[in-house]
């Protein structure tokens, strides 16, 4: 179950992605999860993507 509160959200993704996962889609492939719904819940509180650095900012 992932985090409700944005910020938290951000700290638990971005850390998923720096030890675990070399690409937004692989999280979301390894953890189930809906990437454009997670993408949505993140750029509604003011961060994006950033593939080049595999991390939301």
């Amino acid at each position: 179950m992932l985090p409700n509160d944005p910020m938290i959200l951000l700290s638990y993704v971005n850390t998923k992605l720096r030890d675990e996962y070399d690409s937004l889609a692989a999280l979301c492939e390894g953890l189930d999860l809906d990437e454009a719904a997670l993408r949505g819940k993140l750029a509604a509180a003011g961060f994006v993507y950033d593939a080049g650095r595999n991390r939301f900012a």
